[in-house]
Parts: C-alpha cells; structure tokens; sequence
C-alpha cells in the first residue's frame, strides 16, 4: 500500500470539529488525547502496517502488526453490513489503547462519520445528552447503560459474552444491539449476533440467534470442533481458534465455548461457558466457573462469585439451594463448591482474567 493512500473522508469529523488535512487532525488530537494522537499519526505515516496490542484475556498480551488496507477493509465490510454510510453520527467510548477503539476512529475516518468522544467508562451515557446512529460497548458498559439506551439506535457489544439475564433486559429497549465474534487478528468481528428484539415470555426469550458471518468470510471446523476462518480481506492467512462451535450453515454458527477452558472430571467433559449460561438465570453477581486440581476427579467443578458481602455462608446455602431447582443442569454442572472474591482481576478492556483471578483463592 502506497503512503499517499491514507487519506480521510472529506465528510470526517471529531467532537464536531472537520479538518481540511492530515495534519489539522494531528493538531486537533495533540490537545485533545495523546493516545488517539499517537495511533492517528501512525496511522498516516507512510508505515504499511500499524502496531496494536492483544487484550490478553486468554493469554498474555502481545503486540501484532496488521496491514493497513486489511483495516480499511474491515471498516469498509462493518459500515455495510450495518448499512452506517457517511455522515453516520457515531459514539467512541471504547478505550483506545485497544483494536475495538481504534476501529472506532478508522470506520469514522474512512467512511466519513461524525464521531463524538467519551471517556472510557462503566457507564459511558450517564452524561451524554446527543442521540448516536451507531456506538460499541462491552457487556458491563451496556448493562449500566440500559437507562439511556436509547440515544444509540444500533450498538455492538464485544468483550466478552452477554448474560441470559443482561439479553432478557434489553428486549424491549428500542436500540438494535449486536454481540460481535472476533479478535484482534481478524481486525474486530468477522460475524455478528442479534441480541434483542425477540418474543419474551416469563423471563425467557423464546428465539434464539446464532452468529452470522460478514461478507468476504467462510469458516468451517478442524477436527477439534474448533472454528477455522479464512478472511482474505483482514487477514493474509487462516486463522485456527480455540472457540468450540456448532455450524449452523456455511454462513452461521453457534459458540459453545473455549477449548482451552474444557473441563475433564471424572472422564466427562463440561463446557463453562455453556454452564455460565445456564447459572445467569439464578446468580445476579459477577460470577465464572472453572475447573481445579481434584484427588477423586482430576478436576472438580468450583463457582467463583465476585460480591462484597458479610453474609457469605447464607448466600452460600441459598445458591446451593437454587442450583438444585435449575431443571437446565445435568448433575454433572452442577458446582462440587463455590468461592466469592471481593473483586475479580481484569484486563484493561475489563475482561476477566479466570486464571489470575483463580490463583487469589490459594487452593
């Protein structure tokens, strides 16, 4: 790719401020955060490739090269596929340090939005008073953001996995929100997930929806059951993951969860995002569950919850208690014990670190 390719759409702007060149953004963004400074000022230089850091939420955080047209690309297949053409009013309030930050910026700069910034927060709307056409939040932004909804019309949701309970409480809001499947090496999300807008009845959405690949993708399984993509617009080569799916079609899938993160007690194989999920419907808290070093089992099945609470021992005999009366668990789900921690150790993107987080109990 050629340097004098960068450039930015004519349509461009930030915080309500446009810019007749490259380096009035550079200027503007100098004063205004030096993060978004320096990757806009990387992003122009005559460099093919731009540096960006993995969260590390399933391992350690690295720094990867990515090209800048499969950037462009990946800008290009959202903003279609969202149908957000120029002049998209759109809301930033991701961190930056980060891809979904940073995509943020490179959709509005390539396909011509007006882009407003806020800090990175738990609860980005709490002072925002404009109505956006499009924003991206992760799960515990969106939870703390359900008041005020509805200044967004379309919102993804990555990060993380979004909450039985968290689904059910958006139902009825009157934005289009969307979980995203990707990684930092796919440049965001290859595919998409509907999240709201379903029937209801007694707290249980009654249609369920799967991911929907983006176009320029195919995907298939290896003999892991794992997801194998090949996106030749965002990525020179096939990238082999570690999530477990069931393929729904050749453009659909269902994520089940990590392989890495598989349970083996006692010769059977337990899934904890797939449990996780079925636990939402019972725990309010923020919660996981793993599986720990076990004499009898190789492995035993523990509930983590994160709460702050002096009554530990009759939450204790409550949760017990419900997971009983879950008809969903099988015998095998159901958590040999349960521990609560006052606070769970994150990422900067405010993922869950399950390993770090499972050292603080000193098993």
């Amino acid at each position: 790719m050629k340097s004098e390719q960068i450039k930015f759409h004519k349509s461009f702007q930030l915080n309500g401020c446009s810019f007749t060149s490259v380096d009035e953004i550079l200027t503007y963004t100098k004063v205004f955060s030096d993060e978004i400074h320096q990757f806009l000022k990387s992003w122009f230089s005559e460099d093919k490739t731009i540096s960006v850091q993995t969260s590390g939420s399933t391992g350690k955080s690295k720094s990867i090269l990515l090209k800048k047209e499969f950037v462009i690309n990946s800008a290009i297949a959202t903003g279609l596929f969202f149908e957000l053409k120029e002049n998209t009013t759109a809301l930033l309030c991701l961190p930056t340090a980060y891809i979904a930050g940073k995509l943020m910026l490179i959709r509005a700069i390539t396909l011509g939005w007006q882009l407003d910034v806020v800090a990175a927060s738990s609860n980005p709307l709490e002072k925002v008073d404009k109505e956006y056409d499009f924003s991206a939040m992760v799960a515990l932004q969106l939870e703390n953001s359900i008041s005020k909804l509805s200044k967004i019309n379309k919102l993804i949701v990555g990060g993380g996995v979004v909450s039985k309970e968290l689904e059910t409480k958006i139902q009825n809001v009157s934005t289009a929100v969307f979980a995203t499947y990707g990684m930092t090496e796919t440049i965001t999300h290859i595919a998409v997930k509907k999240l709201n807008h379903f029937a209801v009845s007694r707290d249980k959405i009654t249609k369920q929806s799967f991911y929907q690949i983006l176009p320029n993708v195919t995907i298939y399984k290896d003999e892991r059951n794992c997801l194998v993509i090949n996106a030749p617009k965002v990525s020179d080569e096939i990238i082999f993951t570690n999530d477990i799916v069931h393929l729904i079609s050749d453009k659909q899938f269902e994520w089940l969860g990590r392989f890495d993160t598989v349970i083996n007690s006692g010769g059977i194989k337990l899934h904890p995002e797939k449990i996780e999920g079925k636990l939402s419907k019972i725990i309010r808290q923020r919660f996981f569950v793993a599986g720990v070093s076990d004499a009898k089992l190789g492995q035993k099945l523990v509930l983590i919850i994160e709460l702050k609470s002096l009554k530990v021992s009759e939450l204790q005999i409550m949760i017990k208690k419900e997971l009983v009366k879950l008809k969903s668990l099988s015998k095998f789900e159901i958590p040999k014990e349960i521990y609560f921690l006052d606070t769970f150790v994150e990422t900067e993107t405010k993922k869950i670190q399950r390993n770090k987080t499972i050292s603080l109990l000193k098993l």
